[in-house]
């Protein structure tokens, strides 16, 4: 099959690009380069199946030949990142799933979207199920993002109602490894660049607020099984780890990968900022026979080797 990705120089996309290309397809990778990882780049231009584009996705697609299926995943994620330029976040929300409807109609074929747990807020349901509406500040410093996605959940599944067009929606919770931006601005990233150069770790608020963290290859798997899934199986469907860390459990695990206790610096919580984030999977389970297995430790050793290769940032 030839694939189009769309983000695909980010975190996300250079993984999902990488399996794609590992089960033999050929990808065209699209990403105006805002927030794109110049070295993920470079990684995925080594497979001669894998072709680059850069174009914003803000504007329709050019004529790019046949496609098979798309996948949409072009969004900054990291706050820092999309609170940059919240106009244009919003805009790559809204006009990017508008053109990627355009482009699959037009071609008649799927569109897989990666939408997120930001589209529950700070939740007041724990953990988070599907069919919980959410808790978002809609004039907020992260509406940008959070309502950016819901919105463009709102419009692919009125797309899909209207004309039976194939869809797909996963909401992706909290996920690192290899290929994250290590300047990304995100917790793991944070924390481990700043383990590797001797800084105090920076904890946001008293740091007993909770997330979930997914490896990688295990959120791909999650996306790869839902791509395969019946048609008739459109989502939104959790995927994550529903396992909760509050962020000092997490510095502890941080310590145990280097090997070194750390200094902690504590600074005011950013506005928004949710208190708790934990998927409920039991659609995932059900419908995709999928859950993560990698362990906290493991994952952190790996995207700790893989940030230690990259040098100092």
């Amino acid at each position: 099959m030839r694939y189009l990705v769309t983000g695909a120089a980010g975190f996300l996309g250079t993984n999902l690009c990488l399996r794609l290309l590992e089960d033999g397809h050929e990808v065209l990778g699209i990403d105006n380069l805002s927030t794109g990882f110049s070295y993920n780049l470079e990684t995925l231009r080594k497979n001669k199946k894998f072709s680059f584009l850069k174009h914003d996705v803000t504007q329709p697609y050019p004529d790019i030949g046949k496609i098979d299926f798309l996948y949409n995943l072009a969004c900054p994620a990291s706050p820092p990142r999309y609170q940059k330029d919240p106009v244009q976040t919003f805009r790559t929300s809204i006009w990017g799933i508008w053109n990627a409807i355009e482009f699959a109609r037009k071609n008649k074929i799927t569109i897989f979207h990666t939408s997120t747990s930001e589209v529950y807020g700070d939740p007041l349901m724990h953990p988070q199920k599907e069919a919980y509406w959410g808790n978002v500040n809609p004039i907020g410093i992260r509406a940008c993002y959070d309502e950016g996605k819901r919105g463009a959940e709102a419009l692919l599944m009125d797309y899909h109602r209207s004309t039976g067009n194939p869809i797909k929606v996963v909401r992706i919770f909290n996920t690192y490894g290899p290929y994250m931006d290590p300047k990304d601005g995100r917790v793991i990233s944070n924390f481990l660049n700043q383990a590797i150069s001797g800084r105090p770790l920076t904890i946001y608020g008293d740091g007993k607020q909770t997330r979930s963290f997914c490896f990688v290859d295990d959120l791909i798997e999650g996306i790869i099984r839902m791509e395969k899934s019946p048609k008739e199986f459109i989502g939104p469907v959790n995927l994550g780890n529903p396992k909760e860390f509050t962020l000092l459990e997490l510095v502890k695990a941080i310590e145990k990968s280097i090997g070194k206790k750390q200094k902690l610096e504590f600074l005011p919580l950013p506005g928004d900022d949710p208190k708790q984030r934990r998927p409920d999977i039991s659609l995932a389970k059900e419908k995709l026979n999928w859950g993560p297995d990698t362990s906290l430790e493991t994952g952190l050793s790996k995207t700790l080797d893989y940030f230690r290769a990259l040098g100092p940032s």
